[in-house]
């Protein structure tokens, strides 16, 4: 293995700085593209078809980058890959930047979303498990900055820079984002032996998430033109989520997963994936609609301020879930997140006839509920297994929290297009209230499981489950309040308590 190490191995700060600049790019492009898209249109030639498209199989890319980091991370060397995808995602950056052919924006921006993946899923849990625990309340308000800050800043973003006319400025500054990143995984570069060279190649879990993220992705992407019930949209649409469930049934079942579906079906992990399903589905359509109100109704610069507010509740909601980080109060986190959510979009539900002050209000609740929801609910579900298994934790609900944000809120925005009047009418109402029913499902989903499983608050013992052994807390069994015990205790299926008993 290589002998260089970085000059900044052992700065905690500059570990942070790489996972902000590998992670933030892209994911302010994900939320900032709706204003763009026009502007983009006109320069490349290129249809709303063509566009939405291309931003559904980056996301594809997106969602199965998480599968197949995890796979690479058991063969190969963590930071020479890490490497590898940085150095890459900076050419596909100036590739789509420079972009004098249509071409090469599609491949650009598909590979960055690819690339983006793979770099969260390497970087992000060694900056986890890492460090002394001290150091992970820290690390919990970094990571929802850079996930969750930069999804609220991309309309205010997409905004001013669509008021200036141009987009390849936006494009500039993700490649320059990217160059950074790629410095600071020099700076803090330590080799690391692959994780298990006799971990098998799972491929039918690769070929199950490719072809079902590409399908299913596919399938909402041609919503722009077709109907939801032609061949084109509903037949890989089906196709695509048959796929995406059996690779979750295939990993469950499977004696070494790649992703640990098991250890996961337990109250606390099962009850962090709905908030974070439902919140990223709710919330990522109903700021796409708002959006479409305000391009009818004002100019991209003005509509940009009107989102600021969003940025501040996610920095609200970051603070927040700092100091609630190591508190017996910190699951429920989650479920007052889902709350601010179903307000926000309440509050917005009547923009197309209402004053801009629904935007402001409404875009604040939408921040601090998107901040105070999916990421604490990462760490519930990561917190219920050992940190061993963090790498895959992550790529599990990152895979899911993708599939489910990325795809409803095409489908929703289809609705609220075509029924109801459309957007002339009362659709977009329509389809914020979808958005307000995802909501309050996923807050009072999560809360049954919760109490069907009798779980109890605690405190997360940091220090137990950094030594990668055992969780951080109790979870009980699925139903476990309403279901026979078999055992004497209710212990979910985690590597090593087996042996414990």
């Amino acid at each position: 293995m290589s002998r260089f190490r970085g000059p900044l191995a052992d700065s905690y700060a500059a570990a942070a700085a790489l996972v902000v600049f590998a992670l933030v790019p892209y994911l302010v492009l994900t939320a900032a593209l709706g204003p763009l898209t026009p502007v983009i249109g006109k320069s490349l030639d290129l249809s709303a078809q063509a566009l939405q498209l291309t931003d559904g199989m980056a996301n594809a890319a997106y969602a199965i980058g998480t599968v197949l980091a995890v796979q690479f991370a058991s063969h190969l060397p963590a930071r020479r890959m890490l490497l590898l995808y940085s150095t890459l995602f900076v050419i596909a950056s100036v590739l789509t930047a420079l972009a004098f052919t249509p071409g090469l924006y599609i491949a650009g921006h598909i590979l960055q979303g690819l690339l983006t993946s793979l770099m969260l899923i390497a970087a992000v849990p060694p900056l986890v498990i890492g460090w002394p625990t001290k150091r992970m309340p820290w690390t919990g308000g970094i990571m929802n900055m850079c996930i969750f800050g930069a999804v609220a800043a991309g309309p205010a973003v997409g905004g001013v820079q669509a008021a200036s006319g141009t987009w390849r400025t936006l494009f500039w500054l993700v490649a320059a984002s990217g160059l950074v990143a790629w410095v600071f995984v020099l700076a803090t570069y330590e080799d690391q032996e692959p994780q298990d060279l006799t971990a098998p190649w799972d491929r039918t879990a690769l070929l199950l998430a490719a072809g079902g993220c590409s399908c299913a992705f596919f399938g909402v992407s041609e919503l722009e033109t077709h109907p939801f019930m032609s061949l084109l949209v509903f037949l890989p649409l089906i196709v695509g989520l048959a796929a995406i469930a059996g690779l979750v049934v295939h990993q469950f079942g499977a004696r070494r997963p790649l992703m640990p579906v098991r250890i996961m079906a337990s109250t606390k992990p099962v009850a962090g994936i709905i908030v974070a399903l439902c919140a990223g589905a709710a919330s990522f359509a109903a700021i796409e609609l708002v959006e479409l109100v305000l391009q009818k109704t004002t100019t991209p610069g003005h509509a940009a301020m009107l989102w600021w507010p969003q940025l501040g509740g996610a920095v609200v909601s970051a603070f927040l879930f700092g100091v609630l980080f190591r508190r017996r109060a910190m699951p429920l986190l989650p479920l007052l997140g889902m709350a601010l959510i179903g307000a926000g979009v309440a509050v917005v539900t009547g923009v197309s006839r209402g004053p801009e002050v629904l935007v402001i209000v409404g875009s604040g609740l939408l921040g601090l509920g998107v901040g105070a929801s999916v990421s604490p609910a990462l760490f519930v579900a990561g917190f219920s297994a050992p940190s061993g298994q963090i790498q895959r934790v992550f790529a599990l609900i990152e895979l899911l929290r993708a599939v489910a944000a990325f795809m409803a809120a095409p489908v929703i925005v289809h609705i609220a297009m075509t029924t109801d009047g459309g957007p002339d009418g009362s659709g977009i109402e329509t389809g914020l209230w979808i958005c307000l029913g995802i909501a309050a499902a996923g807050g009072l989903g999560a809360m049954y499981v919760w109490v069907l499983g009798r779980a109890r608050l605690e405190k997360p013992d940091l220090e137990r489950w950094e030594a990668g052994e055992e969780p951080a807390w109790h979870s009980p069994r699925l139903l476990a309040g309403i279901r026979p015990r078999r055992h004497i205790e209710d212990l979910p299926i985690w590597p090593g308590a087996a042996m414990r008993r």
